[in-house]
């Protein structure tokens, strides 16, 4: 009967939209009812709740204040610093509004883009609910990213304001935020008028640009006290752009609107995590991605939760510190990565036993396939089922679950991410002709538009970019393709099997293949390279660069490590090639397309399959000799 209840209540998703989504909307504050649920009049493009308006923050600090004002809304936890700090809805109230207050007297207002460039700090998520209640469109830059690429940000989203910190730490290293910055801004076409700056006593000898640069206590004091009323926008306001990568060209900006986001995540925290407000949620994760954005602030925050905010290691100061975070907070739903659980799966279980984990009831993993070991430990470690599911920045909330309406007492299926999650109307198809393909046969997971609330309404500033994107690979139909392969059984549930497109998944990071092409290109000594993600038992995929040097260059260690190196300073160190394979030629097609998933198979000790469009066979035997287990 469980498997029915999930079809029937995912069925009226699909075919009564309206109304199923109008019931979701309900748990959503908003200053004006909508004229419409879904307005589809220019596919592939939908707006939800068009003519309604709401405010993110609102939603997430304001309408808690009178039922839960002193409750905990955040608890923050750094191992690397050493800080612990707590802040209720009442007090996450006064720190949001001095700074939108901060903002405000800068300039930034409805429409304005903000640059974030934190640490895992709670001034960071300040920033990002200040933004949204000014009606602003904030942009969070991971921390880890290379000045190169914070650059290309802030040329796209051509900020009013950008805020960073003096700088982060990882893993006791310190990272200097700020000489980043600086870097950045002299290399941008469209650097903004004002950087916000705070100052965690880290990096004293931090340069500081007297004429540009203020100083974020300062503001705080200055405007302390003030109260700044939520902007209310229309539903498909822009709430936020997050960079991906994927191609060449400019940085491709993933546009949220604001009512969809809200009731699509506010109606998650309900169905698939199965929580309650007043509870405590753990994501272990960086508001640099858009696991951060949804269920480390917005989701949380917005249902009335407590939300744990952690900046450090799983292992440190030791493998139990996420459990004692556990212990301390009572947390009841924790999610992370299946390659953090891999790392701490290495450690020595007395760090599991150590602390009293009876509070937690699920564990929710994602960014990577989830194998059925690690799945295993981590349920009979802690005791709790683990809860396997699959989405993309694209879409900002899950499309796959394995917990669901009706899904409660199923078994979970390890290495399965779920079933279809309500709203999305998947289909599986062949990668050329479009067509649906069986149970069991591999396809393309795709997505039948309109797309539900919640998911990704644009590229920021290239409506065409978006089409081209997403709605163009089948022939015939405007599927949204998430590029990734899966099968299907018979009953429901979908096992993702990897990338369809050129994108390495390094633990849960997204990095585009031809933006790690580049970096290496730009070396004064490769002619040519070619990177692709191979397996790896902890972080899902590793880089892989296959190079080409110029035949003035000597290929050896020291060019293998210059070329790491120029990779971990245009990206970030995430993105650094863990093998350098060095050859005379790259297989290509007659019409000049690098085989990528023909390399990425023989590196991996896998058939290449049809090679009938290769230009020159000779150069696949060149990839063959430098890959040791091919030979």
């Amino acid at each position: 009967m469980s498997l029915e209840e999930y079809r029937s209540f995912h069925r009226r998703s699909i075919e009564e939209p309206e109304a199923f989504w109008s019931e979701q909307a309900a748990a959503v504050d908003w200053n004006r009812r909508w004229d419409e649920v879904r307005d589809y009049s220019r596919p592939p493009f939908v707006r939800w709740f068009a003519g309604g308006e709401t405010n993110l923050c609102h939603n997430a600090v304001d309408r808690h204040l009178q039922e839960r004002g002193e409750q905990t809304a955040l608890a923050y936890v750094s191992t690397e610093t050493g800080e612990r700090a707590e802040y209720t809805y009442r007090e996450l109230y006064a720190e949001v509004n001095a700074f939108a207050a901060a903002l405000r007297g800068l300039g930034v207002g409805k429409g304005e883009r903000v640059i974030i460039y934190m640490p895992m700090m709670p001034e960071a998520i300040f920033a990002m609910l200040a933004c949204v209640r000014l009606g602003a469109i904030h942009s969070v830059v991971f921390g880890g990213f290379a000045a190169h690429n914070l650059a290309k940000r802030i040329d796209d989203a051509k900020p009013k304001v950008l805020i960073t910190a003096d700088a982060g730490m990882r893993g006791g290293s310190v990272v200097r935020y700020k000489p980043l910055v600086d870097e950045a801004l002299d290399a941008s076409r469209h650097p903004p008028e004002k950087v916000v700056v705070c100052h965690r006593g880290i990096d004293e000898e931090m340069p500081v640009d007297e004429g540009r640069d203020l100083d974020y206590s300062g503001l705080r004091q200055e405007h302390a006290g003030e109260e700044i009323p939520a902007e209310w926008v229309e539903s498909s306001h822009p709430s936020y752009i997050l960079y991906t990568s994927g191609t060449t060209g400019p940085p491709k900006g993933v546009q949220r609107d604001t009512g969809g986001y809200a009731v699509a995540l506010v109606s998650s925290m309900k169905h698939i995590f199965a929580s309650e407000p007043g509870e405590t949620m753990f994501t272990a994760s960086d508001i640099g991605w858009v696991v951060g954005h949804s269920y480390i602030v917005y989701a949380p925050l917005m249902y009335g939760m407590t939300s744990i905010v952690y900046e450090g290691l799983p292992i440190r100061p030791d493998p139990g510190i996420w459990w004692k975070i556990v212990e301390d907070y009572g947390v009841n739903t924790m999610f992370t990565s299946p390659t953090a659980i891999r790392a701490l799966r290495k450690q020595d279980p007395k760090y599991m036993r150590e602390h009293n984990t009876s509070s937690l009831r699920n564990l929710f993993l994602a960014g990577e396939p989830l194998d059925e070991p690690t799945s295993r430990w981590a349920s009979e470690s802690l005791g709790v089922t683990v809860r396997d599911n699959y989405w993309q920045t694209e879409t900002g909330w899950p499309i796959l679950s394995s917990l669901l309406p009706g899904l409660e007492d199923e078994p979970v299926v390890p290495g399965s991410a779920g079933f279809a999650v309500y709203g999305y109307d998947l289909k599986l198809v062949h990668e050329e002709s479009g067509e649906e393909v069986g149970p069991g046969e591999r396809g393309v997971l795709a997505i039948k538009p309109p797309l539900p609330p919640g998911c990704m309404s644009t590229v920021w500033g290239d409506d065409k970019r978006f089409v081209d994107t997403y709605f163009s690979d089948f022939p015939g139909d405007e599927l949204y393709s998430t590029f990734d392969w899966a099968t299907r059984r018979e009953d429901g549930r979908y096992f993702i099997m990897g990338r369809s497109d050129d994108v390495i998944n390094v633990a849960g990071h997204r990095l585009g293949t031809r933006e790690i092409e580049e970096a290496i290109s730009d070396h004064p000594d490769v002619a040519e390279a070619a990177a692709v993600g191979v397996k790896d038992e902890y972080k899902g995929q590793v880089v892989a660069a296959y190079v080409v040097p110029k035949e003035s260059a000597p290929a050896g260690e020291e060019l293998e490590e210059s070329i790491k190196e120029i990779v971990a300073q245009r990206i970030g160190r995430i993105a650094r090639p863990e093998i350098v394979r060095f050859v005379g030629a790259l297989p290509k097609t007659r019409s000049g397309k690098l085989l990528r998933r023909s390399i990425q198979a023989l590196a991996e000790g896998r058939e290449t399959g049809d090679l009938s469009t290769i230009e020159d066979p000779a150069a696949l035997e060149e990839i063959k000799a430098a890959t040791p287990q091919s030979r």
